[in-house]
Formats: C-alpha cells, structure tokens, sequence
C-alpha cells in the first residue's frame, strides 16, 4: 500500500502524482496476470512513493507518448528506463540514473549490422527503433516486445535491436531459443548511457525529491531486493 500524502504543496490538483509506466518492457515494466503493472520498474516507482509519502497513480502508456505526454505536463513522471540524452533533456527533466544501460544486436548468426537491405525489428519509440530508422534499415515497428519472437521465427526479420534486460527475458522464450541467435552489444552512443526517470518540467522540486527518494531506498536496501526479484544480473 502507498502511504498518505503528507506534503500538499508537492501533490497534483487531485492530491496523487500521477506516474506513467509502460506494459511492453519485461522485465522492467509488464502487465501480469491479474492485468496489473509489474516488473521492476513498477517496483521502483511504489518505493519511491513510499519512500516520498506521497500516493501515485500508475497509469500505462506506450512508449512513444512518454517524452511528450511528461513535457506537457500529462504525468509528474515517468517510471520508465530512459537513456539520457540531449533530445529528450531538452524536453523533460531527468532523476539521477539508476543503471547504465546498452542495446543488444539480435540475429541469425552471421547477420551483423551494416547493410541497409536488413530488416530490423524494434519497438516503437524506443531508442533502438530511432536509432535503426537513421541506418536505413528497412524497420518493423512493434508496439510490445512479445511480438518478436514470432517475427524471427516466421523469417520476417533478420534481427532485433533491444535493450540489454529485454535480451536477456527473450532469450528464455521457446520459440527463439531453437533459432541459435547471436548476441551483440551494441555501444554507440546513441543505443547506451545512463538510464533515468523522466520528471515534469515544471516540477524541478519533485525530481529532488525523487533523488533524495532513490538514495534512501538504496540506504534501505529496497532497490537491491526488487533487483534480485526482478532481474538476473546487478544494476549496481
């Protein structure tokens, strides 16, 4: 359960911040089987709240409307794995990282980034997805990470350019494993870098608070547990 609010002046109109998160970005954000938000980032964003005593209303968006609807104001922030970059700084205010993060190159063996004549699949707003379009690539968009398996199985992509945590839970999926697809880090800039909240503009004073929220749930040891329950390797 969330705390009660106990600082008015901190809260939006209706007294909940209200925080956006995503449902296509295992193991990070899901939906699980009751049909609620899960996944590490969701755990993240109840400790934060907590740690801020303040209630938070966790709505899920796709990803393509997280940097625009928290610039205009939709969302105080966004519980959402974000690499910093000065596009979206530029838009939205930033929380301190919580991870360093790279994107995986996801393909049949001997497929290897260059040509422009690969199909590539990546999710829709995603860093991997900008980042694949600049290449030339002929791109598949797709709005939830679950659809890839059946684009690689069925031969309808040549690979798929996700992030690191996302490789990791696809790789457990049955229809890829019999595939022998090849792992590669990819470390341009543009595909790797610190992972942030993304914060209301106009509210610099709540991403202080969100800070000083980060640091006492790492003192506590709240975000090493919701580490280990969610994911297979350290962030920090």
């Amino acid at each position: 359960m969330l705390a009660l609010a106990t600082s008015a002046p901190a809260l939006a109109a209706d007294g909940v911040l209200r925080v956006a998160v995503l449902s296509n970005s295992p193991p990070m954000s899901y939906t699980d089987a009751a049909g609620r938000p899960a996944g590490f980032n969701v755990g993240i964003a109840h400790a934060l709240c907590e740690a801020m005593e303040l209630r938070c209303r966790l709505t899920v968006v796709p990803l393509q409307r997280v940097i625009p609807a928290v610039a205009a104001g939709e969302f105080d922030f966004a519980a959402v794995s974000l690499l910093d970059t000065a596009e979206r700084r530029a838009k939205v205010l930033f929380s301190q990282p919580y991870y360093r993060s790279s994107s995986v190159w996801f393909a049949k063996p001997g497929v290897e980034p260059g040509a422009a004549s690969l199909r590539v699949a990546a999710v829709a707003g995603s860093a991997q997805w900008r980042y694949a379009m600049a290449q030339g690539w002929k791109t598949t968009m797709v709005r939830h990470h679950s659809e890839l398996p059946a684009l690689l199985a069925a031969d309808k992509v040549d690979a798929v350019l996700i992030p690191m945590a996302t490789a990791l839970t696809l790789r457990q999926d049955s229809a890829i494993q019999p595939l022998g697809l090849v792992t590669t880090i990819m470390h341009q800039a543009e595909l790797s870098g610190d992972v942030c909240f993304a914060v209301n503009p106009a509210r610099p004073e709540l991403r202080e608070q969100i800070n000083e929220a980060f640091d006492r749930i790492k003192r506590d040891g709240r975000f090493d547990r919701l580490n280990s329950e969610y994911l297979p390797f350290r962030l920090q």
